[in-house]
């Protein structure tokens, strides 16, 4: 999961190669302020990708949910009960 990425407090050296255009647009960039360092930089860049991977993984999993048969039965099931538990409330209300 993406939310332990956020422990800034001890950090792991790593290596990759990145094309010319990249390190020229990410020169540019920090030249302008945004971030305050190279590194910081780069983790913010992987960790929006790896939430977008993971946003995109939901949907699909969403999707093949909503062709079983199953799972929509339970779907149904659960907010006829809410529905049921939100009449029962109103009652008590008025």
């Amino acid at each position: 999961m993406v939310e332990g990425l956020y422990m800034y407090a001890k950090t792991k050296k790593a290596t990759f190669n990145l094309h010319p255009h990249v390190i020229a647009a990410m020169d540019k960039v920090m030249a302008q302020g945004a971030a305050s360092s190279k590194n910081v930089l780069v983790e913010r860049a992987i960790i929006k990708e790896l939430k977008e991977l993971q946003r995109k993984n939901r949907k699909t999993r969403w999707e093949e949910g909503s062709k079983d048969s199953l799972l929509l039965k339970d779907i149904e099931a659960i907010e006829a009960d809410l529905q049921a538990a939100d009449t029962e409330t109103a009652r008590g209300i008025v």
